[in-house]
């Protein structure tokens, strides 16, 4: 007897099967091209860096090192705080020489040697010192006395010279000992110009690397400012109100242009003569103008040159002593008395 044949599955579950496969697939496919990051395994990318934009305006963008202008308030940024500038003062403060009623008391002489004055007679050093003591004299209450060193740097010569100029300068070697002795003791540093046959201007643009320390001044000696054709000590020189002129405008336009203090501008005098229109020399901002009274000998042979030279309506008056050739040195008393008022003392 045979055996039934086994049932025949239905051939519509395998089209249901296949179908439903399909429908899986396309669902998969969907949504990975909807969710593409999804299907990989790396991390996702940084987004790329915005691009750079002009400034607006075409305002150049920030040198290095200069705050952002965009930066919120109080960021902290690497350009340090500016600093106010300080001025250049006197060696005792302020920028006037006679702001009160101060006395300049000076030696008076060359580098290395006594010929020309007291104050080459020894170092600088111990010239400070001898140069105190004669100060000392002259201080009153309420009346302070400032030290002023008065150096010859252009010297006049008897012979010629390779300029011909009847005259020569310091070595800068010999004058800057005095410019840091200055500095050192709070002086002034007076550069006495003896110029020969030269002008005074040219002279003293010589030195204008000495003339821009706040502490240095100029002082002009017409006695050894001759014509061509007169040797230096032959006679008493003399110069023009017109080279004066000349001369402190070149100083106080230095004056000016480096923002010093006021500078001394000494006229040496003790003949009328020797300086020629007076009245046409003008005044100058920047410079304090002293007309200094020289002359030796007796008390009252140096009272009668201080009465006819001085002219008070034009500059502060001084005033020199000479230790060697003064008959009976006048003494801070017999200074003091003088009239028109002795601003500035200086020793020789």
């Amino acid at each position: 007897m045979s055996q039934p044949e086994p049932p025949r599955p239905d051939a519509r579950w395998a089209v249901l099967a296949l179908v439903l496969l399909l429908l899986v697939g396309l669902i998969a496919v969907a949504w990975g091209v909807a969710h593409p990051q999804a299907l990989s395994a790396s991390p996702p990318a940084a987004p790329a860096a915005p691009a750079v934009l002009p400034n607006p305006l075409g305002t150049p963008p920030p040198s290095p090192g200069a705050p952002d202008p965009t930066a919120p308030s109080g960021t902290p940024t690497s350009t340090p705080t500016a600093r106010p500038t300080t001025r250049p003062t006197l060696p005792w403060g302020g920028r006037r020489i006679f702001a009160g009623d101060d006395l300049l008391v000076a030696y008076y002489g060359t580098a290395g040697t006594g010929a020309l004055g007291v104050l080459g007679e020894t170092s600088p050093a111990r010239m400070q010192q001898q140069l105190e003591r004669a100060a000392a004299a002259f201080r009153r209450p309420g009346r302070p006395v400032r030290l002023v060193y008065e150096l010859i740097v252009t010297i006049a010569d008897r012979s010629p010279g390779p300029d011909r100029s009847y005259s020569h300068p310091l070595s800068r070697a010999a004058v800057e000992p005095y410019v840091r002795a200055a500095r050192r003791h709070g002086a002034l540093l007076l550069l006495d110009i003896q110029p020969g046959h030269q002008r005074f201007l040219p002279a003293a643009r010589h030195w204008a690397w000495a003339l821009r320390q706040p502490e240095v001044g100029l002082a002009l000696d017409p006695e050894w400012r001759l014509p061509r054709g007169v040797v230096p000590a032959q006679q008493v020189g003399s110069v023009s109100a017109a080279e004066i002129n000349r001369t402190s405008a070149w100083l106080a336009d230095l004056v000016r242009r480096h923002d010093l203090p006021e500078k001394l501008f000494v006229l040496h005098q003790f003949r009328t003569a020797m300086i020629r229109d007076i009245d046409a020399v003008r005044s100058r901002p920047g410079l304090a103008m002293v007309q200094h009274v020289d002359g030796f000998g007796t008390r009252s042979e140096k009272r009668a040159t201080y009465r006819v030279v001085a002219r008070p309506d034009l500059f502060r008056m001084g005033f020199k002593l000479f230790y060697d050739e003064d008959v009976r040195r006048m003494g801070p008393a017999e200074v003091f008395a003088l009239r028109p008022r002795v601003r500035f003392v200086s020793f020789q």
